[in-house]
């Protein structure tokens, strides 16, 4: 049967060694139905649980073989391209070109565990990562892909064909919350920010008050050192012009005497006109000299407001640069730090105009998530409307016509505005369709409710990058039940046969393409099996399915059949594996029939069997069903 091959990908084969009763056996699947069929304790549950240890769905715990020191279950998958590269975005391992996968999980007898992906070793969370993406394992009372209710919102959503726009959804929540973070840092410096802004704005005018100009230290500085050395400068200054000009026998004075003998003799003697002209040159710059000192002792005149004014403003710039600069700092630094200063009070000036447009932004983004989400609601219910009978009709199938199904709906936050579509019952005076689940748990708002985005409050209306609810199966499988959690229920073929009812309507929306289904039949008839097994042959046009069963009706309608078997040699325990057809698969499903004792009734039985099996259509797969492949 090879309908499958090249469409979805396939657990080929499946080798175990070292594992409670299994020594080394070696089991090659094919697409389709593959039934597992055996006596009580022979290890047809053990084949399950060595796949769901290899998936990391199990614990390893006393599952070593007595004696071994090291056990292996080795799965080796064909993949598509597609989920390749998905695998390896996850994994961040190079799948992208290899055609199958080698998955393969260690025991030892330490109790430790390895686990490794085409000779890569991968660490516990990229296991569960890769099994969630491989196969979905129902067991009698396991909580599967479709027993978590965040998972059955998918599924949903894939029903509904509504997987992108609650992608949408979950990509504007990011965003959204991205906002709320941010504004809340906001909040949470906003008193920093606060006394950021009143103390820079302090530093600020503090010097700005000052007025300071570049190179106005070193002027203070000097006209400081001036007029504290008024008197002194006069006094030496008055003494050198006296000197110079003023006082008998003064330098300029005799100088311009010599000056005049000198020009005399040069005009007796011509070797002498080069020390005349020298000493008259310098009798020339003694008198300007003289001229220019008595100029500054004019204009020297204490002012004692003046030195009390340059006093006390170079006091306020030197208190300033030890202020905001520290000992040793000068007039540049205060003014660096005084732009540093303006630079930070416009970037908190700023910040409080960002909290301003912020929350504009939040507003924008909780709007168009509450529409989004609205519009994914009503997609939702409209689903969950159309899904309840299609289950309801399987499960009458699959001889519960008294059960009921419902699709519980819960608000995570105040109710947002609706945007449309009430639910089937819904209005003034009218009951709720059971599509949903009571008004009282839906928590939908009545007419004419606010908005919370519009009445501000405080709580994020959008706690969940789901949606706006949470959605829950639920069953009532009998009357007078209360439903409950399809996770909470007790009764494993209750619970089987309703994944089974899911499972065959959600076919095209199934994640894993690998189903596995441990004793489906558990507490069901052989007058089921025969509509279990039509409902996993259908299944099995667009998934590979394993199952368990101990029903010849289902497993009649097996592409492979595989008998599970116990031997006991030398006191240990083996099991073996081995693919029917022909008149071995006769045989076995007439002893699943009347046991040991097989008569020629049981053996014509089992042939109706087969051949009403073979002739019935098949599903999904394009009218009458065609030739089996053989097995093996």
């Amino acid at each position: 049967m090879n309908r499958l091959i090249g469409r979805l990908h396939l657990l080929r084969e499946l080798h175990i060694c070292n594992l409670a009763i299994i020594a080394d056996i070696r089991i090659e699947f094919q697409a389709g139905l593959n039934c597992f069929t055996g006596q009580t304790g022979a290890g047809k549950s053990l084949i399950i649980g060595a796949l769901e240890l290899l998936l990391a769905l199990r614990s390893p715990r006393h599952m070593l073989r007595a004696g071994a020191t090291e056990g292996r279950i080795t799965g080796v998958f064909q993949v598509q391209a597609a989920l390749r590269r998905q695998l390896a975005a996850q994994t961040g391992l190079p799948l992208q070109d290899e055609p199958e996968l080698i998955l393969v999980r260690r025991l030892y007898e330490s109790g430790r565990t390895g686990a490794s992906l085409n000779g890569h070793p991968i660490t516990g969370t990229m296991l569960q990562t890769i099994a969630g993406m491989l196969v979905d394992i129902h067991g009698q009372h396991d909580a599967q892909f479709l027993l978590q209710p965040a998972n059955q919102l998918s599924v949903l959503d894939d029903f509904a064909g509504a997987a992108d726009l609650a992608e949408d959804f979950r990509r504007r929540h990011q965003q959204h919350q991205a906002l709320l973070r941010r504004r809340e840092e906001l909040r949470a410096s906003e008193m920093l920010r606060r006394s950021q802004l009143e103390l820079g704005a302090f530093q600020a005018a503090e010097i700005d008050r000052a007025a300071f100009q570049p190179q106005e230290q070193q002027q203070l500085e000097v006209r400081h050192r001036l007029l504290t050395n008024m008197e002194k400068l006069q006094r030496l200054l008055g003494s050198a012009y006296a000197a110079l000009y003023e006082e008998e026998g003064a330098m300029v004075g005799r100088l311009k005497a010599v000056t005049g003998a000198l020009l005399e003799a040069a005009e007796l003697n011509p070797d002498v006109a080069p020390v005349a002209a020298q000493t008259r040159d310098a009798t020339v710059s003694l008198d300007d000299a003289a001229f220019t000192l008595r100029r500054v002792l004019e204009r020297l005149e204490l002012d004692p407001g003046e030195l009390t004014e340059v006093t006390e403003r170079l006091n306020l710039l030197n208190r300033l640069i030890h202020k905001y600069c520290g000992a040793g700092g000068t007039l540049e630094q205060l003014l660096e730090f005084r732009r540093h200063v303006g630079e930070e009070l416009a970037r908190l000036r700023s910040a409080e105009q960002d909290s301003a447009e912020l929350e504009s932004q939040i507003m924008q983004a909780a709007d168009h998530l509450a529409k989004i989400g609205a519009v994914l609601s009503d997609q939702r219910r409209a689903a969950a409307r159309k899904l309840i009978p299609l289950v309801r009709e399987q499960l009458a199938d699959l001889g519960m016509k008294d059960a009921r199904f419902h699709v519980d709906f819960r608000p995570l936050a105040a109710p947002i505005a609706p945007s449309g579509g009430a639910e089937p019952g819904e209005g003034t005076g009218r009951r709720r369709s059971d599509a949903v689940s009571a008004g009282r748990e839906t928590g939908d708002p009545k007419p004419g409710a606010a908005n919370p985005l519009v009445a501000g409050a405080a709580r994020d209306p959008f706690p969940s990058p789901s949606g706006l609810e949470t959605v829950e199966f639920m069953l009532a499988a009998n009357p007078g039940q209360p439903p409950r959690p399809l996770r909470q229920i007790a009764s494993g073929g209750e619970l089987s046969r309703t994944m089974l009812a899911l499972k065959t309507i959600l076919a095209q929306a199934d994640r894993s393409s690998v189903l596995v289904f441990d004793e489906i039949d558990a507490n069901v008839g052989g007058r089921m099996g025969g509509v279990i097994g039509e409902k996993l042959r259908a299944l099995a046009a667009r998934h590979q399915v394993l199952c368990i069963t101990h029903l010849p009706q289902i497993a009649a309608f097996a592409d492979r059949h595989l008998s599970i078997r116990k031997r006991v040699e030398n006191n240990a325990s083996f099991t073996e594996v081995c693919i029917l057809n022909g008149e071995g698969r006769t045989r076995e499903l007439a002893a699943m029939t009347v046991g040991k004792n097989i008569t020629q009734v049981a053996l014509a039985q089992a042939s109706e069997l087969l051949q009403r099996a073979a002739q019935r259509p098949c599903p999904g797969a394009g009218g009458a069903r065609g030739r089996r492949d053989s097995p093996g």
